[in-house]
């Protein structure tokens, strides 16, 4: 079960459920999360009906069939359609993902998609992200340097470069955080496995001279020390990538530099 934030008092009730597509053989069920702040209406899931033989393959080319040939009223963000933007990240069959990248195929029963759960929805499938990203700008994403600037580039080796793989790729979509239950209970105050991720990433690179002064950022009971390693982040990630291994990495730092 999604659990998402919802507007003051109210409920999720069941919507309007659209007609069949006349003269499909290949229909499948979608199930999909409806809210319109501009309505005094609770939270519905309308139902729809997509005939899969002109659909393609993913999650977000259904979604724009429905939006296109259907519904247009139907709200998501959605951009490159090759998992690298981040825009198009809900929460689907229970899993929070990219639309873009998530077959049908990998969706057994009716198709049921919802947006990111414990963050206020803007409209439908649209969470707001404010809070997310002010905390990944809190966390100083750049790099940071105190020596004269180069002529031509800041050098890096080949070892030093490959320290960051695991880390540079993550697109900001907030599937982690928004799966993550300390994320869910202290999201004010924890930064989540979204922000530490690019905060370690910072850490670890050759190049950055704050590190003591990142360190000193992050030395707080709730900014990193909320997570308990319970893995969500890493299994929901549709990049692959291991958030709580970095947080664990930034907690041996902090070790490190008490030691």
């Amino acid at each position: 079960m999604v659990q998402l934030t919802l507007p003051k008092n109210s409920k999720i009730v069941t919507g309007k459920t659209w007609p069949k597509p006349e003269g499909a053989t290949n229909v499948r069920k979608f199930q999909i999360y409806r809210y319109n702040p501009d309505e005094e209406k609770n939270p519905s899931v309308d139902t729809y009906f997509v005939d899969m033989d002109k659909c393609g393959p993913m999650v977000l080319d259904a979604l724009i069939k429905i939006k296109n040939e259907i519904d247009p009223t139907l709200t998501f963000r959605r951009s490159c359609r090759e998992g690298i933007c981040g825009s198009c990240a809900m929460n689907i069959d229970g899993i929070n993902t990219l639309a873009c990248i998530y077959g049908l195929d990998e969706i057994k029963a009716d198709v049921k998609i919802y947006p990111l759960p414990h963050m206020s929805v803007i409209k439908d499938l649209i969470p707001d992200l404010t809070h997310f990203y002010a905390q990944h700008a809190s966390i100083m994403p750049w790099l940071e340097t105190k020596t004269n600037r180069p002529a031509k580039e800041w050098r890096q080796s080949i070892e030093d470069r490959k320290k960051l793989d695991g880390l540079y790729e993550c697109v900001m979509c907030a599937s982690c955080s928004t799966s993550c239950p300390s994320y869910w209970w202290n999201g004010d105050k924890y930064l989540g496995p979204a922000a530490l991720l690019h905060a370690y990433r910072w850490l670890v690179d050759s190049r950055d001279e704050a590190t003591g002064e990142r360190l000193d950022a992050l030395d707080d009971p709730f900014k990193l020390y909320r997570c308990h390693t319970i893995m969500n982040c890493a299994k929901t990630c549709p990049k692959g990538l291991n958030p709580a291994k970095a947080i664990a990495s930034i907690k041996s730092m902090m070790l490190e530099r008490a030691h």
